[in-house]
């Protein structure tokens, strides 16, 4: 890729505000991961209701791309994004200053937090619109390596509610959301060339369309797996391997990393021997570590409990079985990452000029993914005492994912990937 090229061909800075904006959103948005360790202590939750606190951001979040993206078209991305911002602090403002004293105001939280998973309908078109066909996996790669902000999240989140309670944690949040939020509304732009106002119309005429439907599968699929994941392990690596709140967010900050950033280079690959065949590969891999992360055996207990407020294994005490697991994990999330680099280098050949409609969709698809899995994983542990009939149940996906690519390749290289100027 000429570098020159590609920083005449698009305006920068609003890359960059865009990622950022997605990178702090994402970060806040699953941020009931880590921190549903310390918070559910005092809430005295079973641990289907754990895995299911954690699961609501990530269906709010789903649920409300499908109308975030239809404000972006109607009053521009980045007022839409703006008012997504400021939503955002206000549910953090008010769970810092007051607290969380129910289950019900961790699940309206949660659903407030769901404006920061909707950004992805916002700063990902919001990007791409400025960008010629030949650089969409690149530049949505880079826009979409925000989801970084899961990595920050287990490293940062443990420490801060070891150290200064659960509840400060969210004042702390504030910190990158006020400075992320200047930052974007200083630097974006929206592109000269703006979609149409979309209505609910639109919608149900895109839905019409047989490859939208295939797009929402394959993205439920890796970005559900990865946002799914990052949300859920948390609370798998204390029950099933016995770490400490600390050690575990460690663990999972490791596995995540593969999945932010290796995004960017599922685009590049799929830019330059096509996404059908990156997809296929990665979803083997996927289906591979699935079925691996299953056969696992629990961990052993340590002898002697800590004083740390979710108390367990230390990072470097961890026994040679968590480690192996989580090295699946990060072969597994490398995939799931590099996937929806490739499912996006798709998109925008496809729906060139239905991309704030279609981004909404395919991402609303990925949301519910990850609602799934996480909550699979909760409903496998309540019902079998362990966690492998939820992994199970992905496995079967991703391998019905490679056999629905086989099914439509042919038709879409023959077809609207013959003339999208890009490799299909």
């Amino acid at each position: 890729m000429n570098f020159q090229d590609f920083k005449k061909a698009g305006h920068w800075p609003t890359l960059l505000a865009a990622f950022l904006y997605f990178d702090v959103s994402f970060m806040v948005w699953v941020v009931l991961g880590p921190l549903s360790l310390y918070l559910t202590q005092d809430l005295g939750l079973s641990i289907e209701e754990k895995f299911g606190i954690v699961a609501v951001p990530i269906l709010a979040g789903a649920l409300l791309r499908v109308p975030m993206g239809m404000l972006a078209d109607h009053i521009g991305p980045k007022r839409a994004g703006q008012l997504g911002q400021i939503i955002v602090m206000v549910g953090l403002s008010y769970a810092w200053i007051f607290g969380l004293h129910s289950k019900l105001e961790v699940e309206l939280l949660g659903v407030l937090l769901g404006f920061a998973g909707a950004s992805f309908a916002v700063a990902l078109p919001q990007a791409s619109r400025w960008y010629p066909p030949h650089y969409q996996g690149v530049v949505l790669g880079i826009a979409g390596a925000g989801n970084m902000g899961v990595v920050l999240d287990s490293m940062i989140v443990p420490s801060l509610a070891e150290n200064y309670g659960w509840q400060a944690v969210f004042g702390f949040l504030l910190i990158p959301v006020v400075i992320v939020f200047l930052l974007y509304s200083w630097m974006a732009k929206d592109a000269p060339m703006q979609s149409k106002p979309v209505t609910l119309e639109n919608y149900r005429a895109v839905l019409k369309d047989v490859d939208v439907w295939w797009f929402m599968f394959f993205y439920s699929i890796t970005f559900g797996g990865f946002v799914g994941l990052g949300s859920a392990l948390p609370l798998y690596f204390t029950n099933w391997y016995h770490a400490s709140g600390v050690a575990a967010g460690m663990m999972v900050a490791i596995v995540v990393f593969a999945g932010s950033m290796f995004r960017p280079v599922g685009g590049w690959m799929a830019d330059r021997m096509g996404g059908i065949r990156t997809l296929q590969i990665l979803f083997f891999v996927v289906a591979l570590s699935y079925l691996a992360i299953s056969l696992m055996p629990e961990g052993p207990a340590p002898l002697v409990a800590t004083a740390d407020k979710v108390s367990g294994w230390g990072l470097f005490e961890l026994p040679a079985v968590a480690w192996g697991a989580v090295l699946i994990f990060f072969i597994g999330a490398m995939a799931l990452g590099m996937g929806n680099g490739s499912v996006f280098q798709l998109v925008p050949q496809r729906f060139r000029h239905e991309m704030g409609v279609v981004t909404g969709l395919v991402g609303a698809a990925g949301g519910v993914g990850g609602f799934v899995l996480a909550k699979s994983l909760g409903w496998s542990k309540g019902m079998t005492g362990d966690f492998a009939m939820g992994f199970w149940v992905f496995a079967a996906l991703a391998m019905l994912g490679l056999v629905g690519l086989i099914r439509v390749k042919m038709r879409w290289r023959t077809t609207w990937g013959a003339v999208s100027g890009a490799k299909i």
